[in-house]
Parts: C-alpha cells; sequence; structure tokens
C-alpha cells in the first residue's frame, strides 16, 4: 500500500511539472543575419583666433527600438542583442554601401543590411530592424559596422551571419575604424568598439565635421573673417597649426575631409547654391599641409565661383552641377561623383590616379535622382550605386578603374508612401 501511494505520489509530481512547462516554455535565442603651389599662411595667422574649442557633449538619443530589446547599462553602452532576419523583409532603395573586397561588401536601406559575395549578383539580407542604414564601415571580411538615423551603432565580426546592437552614435560624422576596438566618427573616438565614445577637441568656427585618421592627427576646416582656413593638429586636438588659407566670396556652406595617411587630407569645400547647383573645390596635401594641390575647382552659374577662388578657375572640374560622393582610396587615387537634376541622366564620376595633378571625367551617366553611393575595393574594382525615390536603385560595377561600368543588379522598386 505504501509502495503504490509513493509511485502514484511521484506520477503525480512528474504530472505538475509538465503542466508548469507548458504554461512557461523556455526562451530561446534569436539569431540571424592649389595647382601644386604652396601657400602662404603669414598674413593669416593674425587674422584667426587659433584656440581650440571642446565641442560639447555627446549626444546620447534614446533607443526605441522594439526589434532590438536592449537594455542600457551606462551612458552609450548597451548589452549586445542578436537581431532575427524576417523572411518577409525584401531591399528596397539603397542608402548606405562598403565593399570589402572586390566580390563582397554590403548595402543598407530601410531596416535592413544585406551582403554579397559575387560582386552584386546576388544578395542575402542578414539583419532586419527599425531605422534606415546610413553608414557601414568594413575593417575587412569579417568586421564591420552599421549606423542607423535613429544613432544606434550595429556590428558583426563574422562576416554579417550575426549583427548586434553595440551601442549609441555620438553624432553624424563620417565612421570609420582603424582596429577592432578603436574608431572615430567626427571628433568623436572610441576604444572599446564603439560601446563608450569620448570627445577630442576642435578649433572654433569648424565648418562640417573635423576628421582625426588617428588619435593624435587630425583635419578641420574653419571659416574666419572671409577666410577659408584647413588646420591640423598632431597632439589629438590639444594643439591646432594654419596649414591652408583662402580667401572667399561668399561663405562655406559645408566640408568633407579624407585621409589616406598621417599626412594626407583630401580636402571638400562647399560654396554658395542656386538653381539646383552647387560650387565647390578639392585640394589635397600628401606632405602634412605643406603644400596643397587644387584637385578641382567647379564654378556654377547658380553657386558661383569654387570656394577660394575670386573668379572661375581655369584649371580641372568635375561633371555635373553639384558634388557628389567622395571615396578617396589612398595617397594617389580618388573618386568623385557628380550630380546634375537637370540632366536626363543625372549621375556622372571621375577620378585622379596622381593625388590630384590630373583629372579624368569617365564617359558614362545614369539615371536616378535620388543621390548616387560610390566604393572601391581597389584602384580596379568599384561599385556605384544609383537610387531614385520612385525607381529602383540600380547597382554598377567596374573592373577597369571606372572607364567602364556594367549593369549589374537592379533592387525592388521602393515603397511609395502617401
Amino acid at each position: 500500500m505504501y509502495s503504490f501511494r509513493k509511485s502514484a505520489f511521484a506520477l503525480l509530481l512528474i504530472l505538475l511539472i509538465v503542466l508548469a512547462g507548458c504554461q512557461n516554455p523556455a526562451n530561446t535565442a534569436s539569431q540571424g543575419a592649389i595647382n601644386g603651389e604652396s601657400v602662404s599662411l603669414s598674413s593669416i595667422a593674425s587674422v584667426i583666433d587659433k584656440t581650440p574649442e571642446a565641442a560639447g557633449s555627446l549626444s546620447n538619443p534614446k533607443n526605441t527600438s522594439a526589434q532590438l530589446a536592449t537594455k542600457t547599462l551606462a551612458d552609450n553602452q548597451l548589452t549586445p542583442s542578436l537581431v532575427k532576419v524576417s523572411s518577409s523583409v525584401t531591399m528596397g532603395k539603397v542608402s548606405a554601401l562598403r565593399m570589402a573586397s572586390a566580390e563582397s561588401g554590403w548595402i543598407g536601406g530601410d531596416g535592413w543590411i544585406a551582403r554579397t559575395d559575387d560582386g552584386g549578383k546576388h544578395w542575402k539580407i542578414q539583419y532586419h530592424g527599425s531605422g534606415i542604414v546610413k553608414q557601414i564601415f568594413a575593417l575587412n571580411n569579417q568586421d564591420a559596422w552599421a549606423v542607423t538615423d535613429k544613432a544606434k551603432l550595429l556590428s558583426t565580426s563574422n562576416g554579417g551571419e550575426h549583427w548586434v546592437l553595440t551601442g549609441k552614435m555620438p553624432n553624424e560624422g563620417f565612421l570609420h575604424f582603424v582596429s577592432k576596438n578603436e574608431a572615430f566618427s567626427g571628433n568623436a573616438r572610441t576604444t572599446n568598439g564603439g560601446k563608450n565614445w569620448s570627445t577630442l577637441p576642435v578649433p572654433k568656427q569648424t565648418v562640417g565635421d573635423a576628421y582625426f585618421h588617428d588619435k593624435n592627427n587630425g583635419w578641420a576646416v574653419i571659416q574666419n573673417n572671409g577666410m577659408g582656413i584647413v588646420e591640423r593638429t598632431q597632439d589629438g586636438g590639444k594643439t591646432w597649426k594654419i596649414v591652408m588659407g583662402l580667401k572667399l566670396i561668399s561663405p562655406l556652406n559645408g566640408a568633407v575631409i579624407r585621409s589616406a595617411g598621417t599626412d594626407d587630407a583630401w580636402v571638400e569645400w562647399i560654396g554658395d547654391y542656386g538653381m539646383t547647383q552647387n560650387s565647390y573645390s578639392l585640394f589635397h596635401t600628401s606632405n602634412g599641409g605643406k603644400n596643397w594641390q587644387t584637385v578641382l575647382a567647379n564654378s556654377t552659374a547658380g553657386g558661383g565661383p569654387a570656394p577660394g577662388f575670386q573668379e572661375e578657375f581655369d584649371g580641372p572640374k568635375n561633371q555635373g552641377s553639384s558634388p557628389g560622393p567622395l571615396y578617396v582610396l589612398n595617397h594617389n587615387v580618388a573618386y568623385m561623383g557628380g550630380d546634375c537634376q537637370a540632366c536626363d541622366k543625372p549621375n556622372t564620376v571621375g577620378r585622379t590616379i596622381d593625388g590630384g595633378k590630373t583629372w579624368v571625367n569617365e564617359k558614362v551617366s545614369f539615371p536616378g535622382f535620388g543621390g548616387a553611393l560610390l566604393a572601391f575595393s581597389d584602384i580596379n574594382h568599384g561599385w556605384w550605386i544609383c537610387t531614385d525615390n520612385s525607381d529602383p536603385s540600380v547597382l554598377y560595377t567596374t573592373s577597369d578603374g571606372g572607364t567602364h561600368w556594367k549593369k549589374i543588379y537592379t533592387f525592388p522598386r521602393p515603397k511609395q508612401t502617401s
């Protein structure tokens, strides 16, 4: 009798455990995928206030994405969270592009990231979440990062098989990693992969974003008393030195800086605009600012003379009436798109392979009124995506440095919003 009661009790206990398990199933982890003339600076320093000024506190926007379901641990530090890929996600308008090699790379759009390993012929969606992907940076074929318009920083260390939420972006500057842990975005620096960011001092009246090649060497564009000026730091922003200055007819409306080495800087000045036209200039130095080469000086009827020039410059010009994307490959090779909103085929591209001494405008143009994206893995292989707000984005590729381009992939038509 005792044995029977014992057995019955054991069976009852097992039944209760089973019922409890059905009501509270275990959670499973979700996973997914100037022409070469040196510039005298003695007359500039007397009219410039060179006192560095800290950029102030970095923004720390709240993360509202239910898709990523993360938890704040400290300022700009989040728990990593794997993101599941939904089978219903489709690619649309492309908003970000980065090559890792001639065959491999990533693109991003509204709530998605995709990868190709066959030069763009086929794509696999690896990430699904909220927010438009604004930037992608690849350190190599495995380590990459993506930035969304919601200031989220995503990362992968296995080629995109898994993307995780790494942190929050401190600003909207150009993100570039120099190692797996160290990166820069404008005047912000991280040493732990984007979990936390510190601020580097920049000069007063900085136009656009400063650019730090590494923790010591950085560049900034300022304007003061009718002068456009480039300054350089070699001690992480503690002190800045004027390395170029030119008179301006009208104020600068923006600046873009890229660097391919400690003493290398490509500096784009964006000037006035009107009639869908924008004047701009591109300068290059490879010796720390001792000498400068005028790479481009595009004057326009609507935008007036190129910044830094008192009249139209009789020198190299890019196609189009406004600047397109700038992509610097190394200290000799750089590409820039051109944009012409009044043209049937607005998108053009040009390049230099000798540090800006000469400029070649390629004899191709493509449709798309939504802007263009440009990336190169080496001097021969590049991708060019032309976008539109109503027509599909199209990927073109080159294997001869941009002389010839071939249409490789047409993405789905973007969703129309009412």
